[in-house]
């Protein structure tokens, strides 16, 4: 599939890309991890859409945020989680916190939404001009490889996405690691770049003022 429209980031692309996102398209852009298929998590159509583009997805999807005051509005913080975003955000790290009345199932774990802020200034401006959050679902069809270059989401998504936004080869060549906080105790969904020795060294050693 070759996709509608490919353009390289730049200013005018990303107030572009952002400008389809708040008339309710969806977007393939760069992430830190993978790329992913951005819309806003909160317009039920677009959201819809970007699941009928993964095809049979049964995982919840990720939001992602330019700021913990962004991602606040869809979660709350424990003091471990807040911890962890000031050693690892911007970066690899999504935490799947306690979500808030107004998230829609299609992001929740049970009671939880996986969060996190990406490490990527393509991804932080596109979702600063779209409002602060933006759905981080790798720009895959379910069951295929994470892409992390353009070409690789085009050749998955391509053809149904509203435009791709071309950031170059992402940073890291594997997805997020996944904790979850829903439950007392931590638990590790998926190792990613982060290992689970560093975050345990990062709940002993930091501490606020």
């Amino acid at each position: 599939m070759i996709a509608l429209q490919i353009l390289p980031a730049s200013e005018k692309t990303i107030k572009r890309a952002s400008q389809i996102v708040r008339a309710g398209g969806v977007i393939a852009y760069p992430t830190d991890t993978s790329y992913g298929l951005g819309c806003d998590p909160f317009n039920g159509q677009a959201v819809g859409r970007v699941t009928r583009i993964k095809g049979a997805r049964t995982k919840p999807m990720p939001i992602l945020g330019n700021s913990i005051a962004s991602l606040s509005r869809v979660c709350n913080f424990s003091e471990r989680a807040l911890r962890l975003s000031k050693v690892f955000w911007p970066g690899p790290l999504t935490m799947v916190l306690p979500a808030k009345p107004i998230v829609s199932e299609s992001f929740l774990s049970e009671s939880g939404v996986g969060v996190r802020i990406p490490d990527n200034p393509v991804a932080l401006e596109i979702i600063t001009f779209s409002g602060g959050l933006l759905t981080g679902t790798s720009a895959n069809l379910t069951g295929g490889r994470s892409p992390r270059t353009a070409e690789e989401a085009a050749a998955q998504v391509g053809e149904a996405v509203d435009m791709l936004v071309d950031g170059g080869k992402t940073k890291y060549e594997s997805d997020s690691t996944v904790l979850d906080f829903v439950e007392p105790a931590m638990r590790m969904i998926r190792l990613g770049p982060i290992s689970l020795r560093e975050i345990e060294l990062a709940l002993t050693q930091t501490r606020f003022p």
